[in-house]
């Protein structure tokens, strides 16, 4: 662990400044100093974060993660009363995980939204959805900008509308773990997109990177009720997240290293949801990408999303 002096004197050496280092003729054309020295600050920080401190999850040796698990069992067991199992299971080998839904079948319910919720610990008020439905107007196809997050008609599916439900796409080349200035987020061997909420910053840069909206920020803290929390973690998923950092669908990677679904595809009473091995030919998930008309979210972004939308019937 380095010293707060060797911290210090590494930014110093690596240059780090702040906005008070820098006099108003030195600043960019249009940017105020409160601006510059809010970047400047996080950039920083992510500097400071990198070079000194604990090292993130995905390179700390495998007995110091056992202990730091260890503590998060007994933290988080004794702060909502119940046995608590934190896992920090790896990827499998041979496996990339990848998603489909199929938008015939998706009737709008909201199932998925709020098994979402319960299985992974979102905080309840306010309440945080990593899963967003969107109602189209079947006339006009699929078109964002006529989308209805909101709608709330008595029974669904309403006339005329259609289904388009949108999370993480889980991107091969994730903008959002390019601007991560202190590599909190990264993909993992199996292709899920996770979040080592101990280095979030909350700068929320890779919001801002994320064309899709997938990801969450914690304004306050999460509220969790004990008798709802979900005892089954895992280290980089729905372990409870504290105020002032990012959140988002990581595939219920508690439940899909141990060989399950994710809970919304689980719930689905209209089997639209479909989740497997993108490397396995035998697969669901690779006939259906071979077979069905396959869409993704906004292709000319070159991102090569892991979910996939396709037209069963």
């Amino acid at each position: 662990m380095a010293t707060e002096h060797q911290c210090e004197s590494s930014c110093a050496a690596h240059g780090a400044t702040t906005g008070e280092d820098i006099g108003e003729e030195s600043l960019p054309a249009g940017v105020t100093r409160r601006e510059f020295a809010s970047v400047a600050a996080a950039a920083a920080a992510g500097l400071l974060a990198t070079a000194c401190g604990n090292r993130r999850l995905h390179d700390i040796p495998k007995d110091k993660l056992q202990t730091a698990i260890a503590e998060m069992e007994q933290e988080y067991s004794a702060k909502y009363g119940k046995t608590v199992t934190v896992s920090g299971a790896g990827p499998m080998e041979g496996v990339v995980f990848a998603y489909a839904l199929d938008i015939s079948r998706c009737i709008g319910c909201r199932r998925c939204v709020h098994a979402c919720v319960e299985e992974n610990n979102q905080s309840r008020d306010p309440e945080v959805q990593w899963i967003r439905v969107l109602s189209m107007d079947k006339s006009k196809g699929i078109d964002f900008q006529e989308a209805d997050p909101y709608y709330q008609p008595e029974t669904v599916p309403q006339d005329g509308r259609f289904y388009v439900p949108t999370a993480c796409q889980h991107c091969r080349n994730a903008p959002c773990t390019k601007v991560c200035p202190t590599g909190a987020t990264w993909t993992e061997k199996d292709g899920i997109v996770v979040i080592d909420y101990d280095w979030c910053i909350g700068c929320r840069y890779c919001m801002a990177a994320c064309p899709y909206g997938a990801r969450h920020f914690n304004w306050g803290a999460p509220s969790l009720p004990s008798d709802q929390v979900n005892p089954h973690m895992h280290v980089l998923g729905n372990r409870p997240r504290p105020q002032g950092v990012v959140e988002k669908c990581t595939f219920c990677i508690q439940r899909t290293r141990e060989g399950r679904y994710p809970a919304c595809v689980e719930i689905c009473p209209v089997g639209a949801r479909k989740f497997g091995n993108l490397l396995d030919p035998k697969s669901e998930i690779r006939y259906i990408i071979e077979n069905k008309r396959v869409m993704l979210l906004k292709p000319e972004l070159n991102t090569m999303p892991k979910f996939f939308y396709f037209y069963g019937t």
